[in-house]
């Protein structure tokens, strides 16, 4: 699967509106914000269809995957939206995060912890907000907001020392260039090590680069 979907999920109490555009979309949020709500809806929808008193619009199947046998149930859908609670006990395995990654679904996961097995976007972790759009027929209507969104700089930026994920060229590039302005550029040698390269640096001042495609997992440990 390729591309963006918009999905809507409504009952007579709730609705939700968002689009997905990437393989894997982390939710994240804490209690009774309407996550675990989101993922209900969705089972019940798949499995009483309009009879649920649900209603869902999408261009593909969403379902849910749950419990001990995800692994047989994952291997027999296809092109299709999942959506994942965090009580899973498989959902931080490497076993799950590899098969995963080897299929051709999309995936939305509650979760409100890291997972560092799966390689998704900073800029597709969401939290879910009320929004008073539907207030005068006494419906609560959901939205998924970016929670680590986009800033331009209008400035410019002086760090006073610099972080580069990786060990090749990225940081040859970095270390060339922030070398003629005398500043001291290290390489993390992988998005694991960031924190840890960061935590130990005592300028006031710190750009970080790295590929933002792949660390959200590491995005909770800057939250600290």
């Amino acid at each position: 699967m390729t591309g963006s979907y918009e999905i809507m999920v409504a009952n007579a109490k709730i609705r939700y509106e968002f689009t997905i555009r990437r393989n894997i979309t982390i939710i994240k949020g804490d209690s009774a914000t309407g996550k675990t709500t989101l993922v209900e809806m969705i089972r019940e929808y798949y499995e009483s269809g309009e009879n649920s008193g649900i209603r869902l619009k999408c261009e593909k199947e969403c379902r849910v995957l749950a419990g001990r046998d995800w692994r047989m149930l994952l291997e027999a859908v296809h092109e299709s939206i999942i959506f994942i609670d965090e009580d899973n006990a498989f959902l931080p395995s490497k076993e799950f995060a590899e098969a995963a990654r080897s299929s051709d679904n999309y995936y939305v996961i509650v979760t409100r912890e890291g997972l560092p097995n799966l390689p998704y976007s900073v800029e597709e972790i969401y939290g879910i907000r009320e929004s008073g759009k539907y207030a005068s027929l006494k419906q609560t209507y959901n939205e998924l907001f970016h929670i680590y969104g986009r800033e331009d700089y209008a400035g410019l930026v002086k760090p006073e020392y610099v972080i580069v994920e990786d060990s090749n060229s990225g940081y040859e590039f970095f270390s060339e260039v922030m070398g003629k302005r005398d500043i001291e550029v290290s390489s993390a040698r992988g998005k694991s090590n960031i924190f840890l390269e960061a935590s130990r640096c005592t300028a006031d001042c710190v750009l970080i680069i790295a590929d933002g495609a792949a660390f959200g997992s590491e995005m909770d440990l800057y939250d600290l």
